[in-house]
C-alpha cells in the first residue's frame, strides 16, 4: 500500500501560499533536476485539495505559470479530491471529485483508489487535520528562497499538540531546494 504524503514548496518564513493563494513566489524555487518533478508525480495517484485552494486556482487560471497552474506542473495525472462542505457546487467540474466527509474517510477512500501509489495531501487545513489522527506517513519539503511575510503557513495551530519527525531522505539530486523527506516519530 502506498504512503499518504503531505508536500510541499515552502518560504523561507514558512509560508506554503502567500495573502489570497498567491504562488507567483514559486518561481523563486530552485529547479529541481531532471526528470524529479515526474519521477514525484508517477508516486501519486490520489490528490487531496481544500476548496479554498481549488477556488483560488480556478479565479487565478489566467495568471499562474506552467509551474504552479497544475499539479507538479502538469506531470500529474490522477484523482483529485476537493473537499468542501458544498461539493454540488463543483459537480460541473469533470477533473476533480469533491467530497463532503471527515480527512478520515477521505484519507480511506483515497487509500483505496491509490493501491500502492501514494496519497498527497496539498491543503495546510487538511494536513493538519490528518495529522490530528496520525494519518500523515511522510513529510516531503522543498524551500523556496524567498521570504513572503504573509499568507498561509506551514503549520498554524495556536494550542496544538507538538510532532516531531525524523529525516529519512535528503534529496541529493537537487541540494539547492533544500529538499528533505520526514516520517512522523513515534509518539
Amino acid at each position: 500500500m502506498g504512503k499518504v504524503v503531505w508536500g510541499f514548496t515552502c518560504s523561507l518564513d514558512g509560508f506554503i501560499v502567500g495573502p489570497g493563494h498567491d504562488m507567483s513566489w514559486m518561481s523563486t524555487a530552485e529547479p529541481l533536476a531532471d526528470g524529479a518533478t515526474e519521477r514525484m508525480a508517477g508516486r501519486v495517484a490520489v490528490i487531496i485539495s481544500g476548496r479554498a485552494g481549488y477556488d483560488a486556482a480556478q479565479a487565478q487560471q489566467g495568471e499562474r505559470d506552467e509551474t504552479t497552474s497544475a499539479a507538479y506542473g502538469g506531470a500529474w495525472s490522477g484523482t483529485e479530491f476537493v473537499l468542501t462542505h458544498r461539493p454540488e457546487e463543483l459537480s460541473d467540474d469533470p477533473a476533480v471529485i469533491a467530497v463532503n466527509c471527515d480527512v478520515r474517510s477521505a484519507v480511506d477512500r483515497a487509500r483505496e483508489i491509490a493501491g500502492d501509489r501514494d496519497v498527497q495531501i496539498i491543503s495546510a487545513d487538511i494536513a493538519r487535520q490528518a495529522l490530528e489522527h496520525d494519518l500523515i506517513d511522510e513529510l516531503q519539503v522543498f524551500v523556496a528562497p524567498v521570504f513572503l511575510g504573509d499568507g498561509t503557513r506551514i503549520f498554524d495551530v495556536p494550542g496544538g499538540r507538538r510532532i516531531e519527525w525524523e529525516l529519512v531522505a535528503i534529496d541529493t539530486d537537487s541540494p539547492r531546494s533544500a529538499g528533505r523527506v520526514y516520517r512522523p516519530k513515534p509518539r
